[in-house]
């Protein structure tokens, strides 16, 4: 359950730099996650979910 939310902060924390910075529009920003929510209603939310778990997992096994 972490995850999910320490994700979605991050991604949230990179928008809002990518908009102040690097100008992305907020009209962008906004589409790509009205486009996150529509992908996650359909049958490919579970990949993506179970591919970001796994990429998690290995990020977090890795010895420094």
């Amino acid at each position: 359950m972490i995850l999910p939310i320490s994700a979605a902060v991050l991604m949230l924390i990179i928008v809002i730099l990518l908009i102040r910075r690097s100008g992305l529009k907020t009209v962008h920003a906004v589409t790509c996650a009205l486009l996150g929510f529509y992908l996650a209603s359909t049958s490919i939310a579970q990949p993506i979910h179970t591919l970001t778990t796994n990429v998690a997992g290995m990020i977090s096994g890795i010895k420094l």
